[in-house]
């Protein structure tokens, strides 16, 4: 009689609607889920503009489940900002390796900001956040341990971190106004001109001290 009860009640779980079977979540797949949300979410409206519950809604979770994942907005901000940098474009290993790491930046940067483009997620989160106090902390935080450490531990010599700064500056600043701001004098500019033109900056940043000698 327990053979046949068994078999019954694995028939009745056969036909029972899906809705009504349990399902297991993927930990791993929810928390990526959450983090892509965010991270086009924050890249489209910034800190303040983006709210928990849109971002919930765009990974297919409830507000409550975001916040049981990362316990806060400031907490998902930081690890959106982390992850981005975990991917670089300009800044990769191969880039900080080679000789001529000047023109590697400025060819990199040229090809990164055409004006048909869209802009990498990392700038927008940090261009469209820069108004909210909160997330330029959270982003400056994230932006010293991340991108500018290592940029300050590929360079020799004296103020090392102020040079990656500079750098990083020169980057921004440069994608604000040939991709963002379409400055005629960039967007239109033959790229090659633009590389010859950035190179010699980033050189003597790269360079330091012996630069100036």
């Amino acid at each position: 009689m327990a053979k046949q009860k068994s078999t019954v009640v694995y028939k009745m779980e056969e036909c029972m609607p899906a809705a009504l079977t349990p399902r297991r979540r993927n930990a791993a797949a929810t928390r990526d889920a959450i983090l892509i949300s965010a991270r086009r979410a924050f890249a489209r409206s910034g800190y303040d503009g983006a709210g928990v519950r849109e971002i919930a809604a765009g990974a297919g979770v409830t507000a409550m489940l975001v916040n049981r994942y990362f316990g806060s907005k400031e907490r998902l901000f930081a690890e959106v900002i982390a992850s981005t940098m975990a991917t670089p474009t300009i800044l990769t290993p191969e880039n900080l390796a080679l000789p001529n790491l000047g023109q590697t930046i400025a060819r990199t940067l040229v090809e990164i900001t055409k004006a048909d483009d869209t802009p990498l997620e990392g700038f927008l989160i940090m261009l469209h956040s820069a108004s909210s106090k909160r997330a330029s902390e959270i982003g400056r935080g994230q932006i010293e341990a991340g991108h500018q450490k290592t940029m300050a531990s590929a360079l020799a010599g004296n103020l090392a971190p102020q040079r990656a700064a500079l750098i990083l500056s020169l980057v921004a600043g440069f994608q604000v106004m040939r991709q963002m701001m379409g400055l005629s004098a960039l967007a239109d500019a033959d790229p090659e001109d633009l590389v010859v033109l950035l190179t010699p900056l980033f050189n003597a940043l790269i360079a330091g001290e012996s630069s100036a000698g």
